[in-house]
């Protein structure tokens, strides 16, 4: 195994000078340039620590980064501070603390166990979707392992591609179909023949005038944040028996390869393929339970809010939210569901239904290790 790169301090500010963001632990170096407009903390977080070390922020306050988070660091080591070099570079909070760090050995934190690719469960070199059923009962630890690259899924071209979806093809297929039938929902509605419970009673049905059309919009919108929640939950988060290939595979296909390669932009949205076998179950259903005008309108209302959430998912990987802001907090929340808390924070574009369900992913109280 060839030697680590040996960096100076001046390589490194001139690097950070031209726009990169190294940083260190100690003496070992990362190159965080093409990760900073990930970081759930926000790009400027990261800009202001470049150069220095960050040892001290790992372990926080005010946030104490996960074992994944720390080895998820390790994919952009890129060699070590020539000895005595780090003590020229500027430093950030509690010095007497990094000073002392940053004079101690090179060796990773024990606590990165790294993912090695070339050494992996799988062969990155191959479609991963038939080879992780055979993984049984390390499945569920490896899945849960995020790596940032991109997964291939199928041998086939045509199915890889269908698996495939950039962010905007969602809004450009959906977003008319909302239009044109929130607008076959209201006309249908102004012409009065809408009547609740008409099938039982006539006499004592009720009518469901055009003006009911933005309730019942928003009411669809409702429905489905907890559909997302619920099918979050409790489709995308089972578990599939360690003996069962064909639900691991399933499980994977559905939402392990977006926990295993989070940071994957073509694999972020829903693609519209087998999106719109789904909705159109969904449509069924609601024509089954309401009159055919009204449950029109409860589902269109429902089609936004599907595509509100996926809009909102990729944003909440990729945007880089003001701090303070809702988004800031909601892509915090999403990310720590990611790294460290898979069993809670299933709520995406809201955090409402984790509080009645009691999965809501506990704020952080930070007691420093001695």
């Amino acid at each position: 195994m060839a030697a680590p790169r040996s960096f100076s301090a001046a390589e490194v500010r001139a690097r950070c000078e031209q726009g990169a963001c190294l940083v260190r632990c100690r003496r070992r170096l990362y190159d965080l340039s093409g990760f900073v407009r990930l970081h759930p903390g926000g790009e400027q977080l990261l800009r202001r620590r470049a150069g220095t070390d960050v040892s001290a922020q790992l372990d926080g306050p005010p946030h104490r980064h996960s074992a994944n988070a720390r080895r998820w660091l390790e994919q952009y080591y890129v060699g070590e501070m020539e000895p005595g070099e780090e003590q020229s570079l500027p430093e950030t909070v509690d010095e007497e603390v990094v000073d002392a760090a940053a004079q101690t050995s090179t060796r990773m934190d024990p606590r990165c166990k790294t993912v090695d690719v070339e050494k992996d469960l799988v062969d990155w070199q191959k479609p991963l979707l038939w080879q992780v059923g055979y993984l049984g009962e390390k499945y569920d630890e490896w899945v849960h392992q995020p790596v940032d690259r991109p997964i291939r899924l199928f041998h086939s071209d045509f199915l890889e591609s269908l698996s495939k979806t950039a962010w905007y093809v969602v809004f450009m297929v959906w977003a008319p179909v909302v239009l044109y039938l929130s607008w076959v929902s209201y006309t249908s509605l102004a012409q009065g023949n809408t009547r609740l419970f008409s099938s039982f009673t006539t006499e004592y049905s009720i009518p469901v005038h055009k003006y009911y059309f933005p309730f019942i919009f928003l009411l669809g919108i409702f429905l489905w944040s907890l559909l997302e929640y619920l099918i979050h939950r409790f489709v995308f988060h089972m578990k599939p028996p360690a003996s069962n290939y064909y639900l691991i595979t399933l499980h994977f296909l559905l939402h392990g390869q977006h926990h295993k390669s989070p940071f994957d932009s073509s694999r972020l949205v829903f693609p519209p393929v087998p999106a719109s076998l789904v909705i159109g179950f969904f449509y069924g259903v609601l024509r089954l339970l309401l009159p055919e005008v009204l449950g029109l309108s409860v589902f269109v209302g429902g089609l936004c809010g599907y595509v509100i959430y996926d809009m909102m998912h990729y944003y909440l990987h990729y945007g880089s939210p003001k701090k303070g802001t809702y988004l800031y907090g909601l892509k915090a929340y999403h990310v720590k569901h990611h790294f460290e808390h898979q069993k809670a924070g299933f709520g995406i574009s809201t955090r409402f239904w984790d509080h009645p369900f009691r999965t809501l992913i506990p704020e952080e109280t930070f007691e420093k290790e001695d």
